[in-house]
């Protein structure tokens, strides 16, 4: 449980009226709404507030289940379905609009703005509970004087977010002067005490945020409009338990910050444990240490004689250019010092192998034992959006989570990577990985696709991902790219095909217990 989730549970336990014992001594919360309906009728009758044609009174009926009715037409019906759950004697069940005297929100059109004058605020101005008038509007008072006519924000007003971010509530705790945009709603409350501390932890619940949500409207800049707001359902417990429930929130809020700088504190560790339990298992398993060595199991030099073989035949059938069969050969010595033969002279490589390998192992170039296609950009005309062709690969925005997304299509493939290949990306962001586990796809520039010969292509992934800092230390330019040389030249120490086996298994059982 996160420090969001701990506080969602604490403000849920004080609306179903858990966390503070009831007294039944406190006047019924049935009484203070009918207080504020009378002052609200008086109101209407000086003409100072219009009548309320949808105000309405929530009751339990005889047969134990919860009705509404509308004081305009008196037409009564079952809100059953509504109530989420029970509250305890003494509170009630009302709209939002029951509570407040009115509900209005700011200018829908767009004021003249001066460098000085009167501070005019949006939702971006609500942060934290308090209004923030640092980075703030201004407009001429005349036009403050015109709109406020309608809708006059004052101190002990509640502000609502409306539009795009909904269902923010902010107390105006200053007197200064302002007026407001469509984006917010002010709400005016009667003289009768409704403890406003109450309200605006009641309108944070999941009661109160889960209606926001729903009847938020629109799609892009989202809209809870006047009328879903006056209509969202609340609950009222009597004053004195509202106060108590305030007055333990209180005592409870740093706690909870507390607890939530220490979940999140609890959390990166997390990341950070897994990140480097997992870079350990990969350096143990490339090292020959995370599986035994099986002697029956033969020895990589065979491994590399196959590939040979299979280069060799498909060379002879054209599938491959002879340039192919001239790899490099890396050995040990007698000086027992690494040494690389590629066909025109033998360098002493002993500085570049990082650590020791298993006798039946052998270090090689990557590009030894990989097929690798780099990929090539389309022309904007030459894809599209609405799924005709083959998938497009573009770069690390298709890729998450060792998934491919696809978001682009192509009937003019040119590099085609087949279902299978292991695609990576080589510019921008480098080395992000995942299977292509579609069937054919057109990769761009920013990605490449490795085949294997004779080699487990999960051992060579986990292989890349232990060594992909250095992989990013070798990209170049102002946005970072590996050439194809980059990974061909990757030193790669390469196991039987059998322990590659072993080893790939023995990964996703440790990965999946450490997760």
């Amino acid at each position: 449980m996160n420090g969001k989730q701990l506080k969602n549970s604490i403000l849920q336990w004080a609306i179903q009226g858990k966390l503070v014992p009831q007294d039944p001594n406190d006047e019924p919360a049935s009484v203070l709404l009918e207080r504020i309906r009378e002052e609200k009728a008086k109101l209407v009758k000086e003409k100072k507030i219009k009548k309320d044609k949808n105000e309405s009174i929530i009751y339990r009926g005889d047969d134990n289940s919860y009705y509404e009715k509308f004081v305009a037409t008196e037409e009564v019906k079952c809100i059953d379905e509504e109530i989420p759950f029970e509250i305890p004697e003494g509170w009630e069940w009302c709209r939002f609009s029951s509570i407040y005297k009115t509900l209005t929100d700011g200018t829908h059109s767009t004021p003249h703005y001066t460098e000085t004058g009167v501070p005019f605020l949006s939702v971006k101005d609500m942060s934290n509970g308090s209004l923030n008038f640092n980075n703030t509007k201004f407009i001429t008072e005349s036009e403050h004087l015109e709109l406020s006519k309608r809708c006059h924000p004052q101190k002990g007003d509640l502000l609502l977010s409306k539009v795009g971010t909904t269902g923010i509530p902010l107390i105006i705790d200053s007197d200064k002067e302002f007026s407001i945009f469509v984006s917010l709603a002010l709400i005016k409350f009667t003289s009768v005490s409704v403890d406003k501390r109450f309200l605006i932890h009641l309108i944070n619940s999941p009661l109160v945020q889960n209606q926001v949500q729903e009847n938020t409207r629109g799609v892009g800049n989202k809209n809870w409009v006047l009328t879903a707001i006056a209509n969202t359902l609340m609950l009222l417990p009597p004053l004195n338990e509202q106060l108590r429930i305030t007055d333990k929130i209180d005592e409870l809020t740093p706690i909870i910050s507390k607890y939530s700088i220490s979940q999140q504190r609890l959390e990166k560790l997390n990341d950070a444990i897994f990140d480097k339990l997992k870079k350990s298992i990969l350096q143990e398993a490339i090292q020959g240490i995370l599986v035994p060595q099986i002697e029956d199991e033969g020895t990589a030099q065979e491994l590399l004689t196959q590939i040979r073989q299979e280069k060799q035949k498909l060379v002879k059938e054209g599938k491959l250019k002879k340039s192919a069969l001239i790899d490099s050969v890396i050995f040990r010595g007698d000086d027992n010092k690494y040494y690389e033969n590629d066909s025109k002279r033998i360098l002493c490589i002993d500085d570049e192998i990082p650590f020791n390998i298993p006798d039946n192992w052998a270090w090689m170039r990557l590009g030894c034992c990989i097929k690798l296609l780099s990929g090539r950009d389309l022309d904007p005309y030459q894809y599209n959006a609405n799924h005709q062709g083959i998938p497009y690969i573009t770069g690390a925005s298709n890729f998450f989570d060792g998934n491919i997304l696809v978001n682009r299509w192509t009937e003019n493939p040119i590099t085609i990577a087949p279902q299978g290949a292991l695609l990576i990306t080589c510019k921008g962001t480098i080395g992000a990985m995942a299977f292509n586990n579609i069937g054919n796809i057109h990769i761009a520039r920013q990605v490449m696709a490795i085949e294997s010969y004779e080699v487990n292509l999960l051992y060579i992934r986990y292989y890349l991902q232990s060594g992909l800092n250095d992989i990013e230390k070798k990209a170049k330019s102002m946005i970072p790219g590996i050439s194809r040389e980059t990974v061909t030249d990757i030193l790669f120490p390469m196991p039987p095909l059998l322990e590659q086996e072993r080893i790939v298994y023995r990964i996703n059982q440790l990965l999946q217990l450490i997760k």
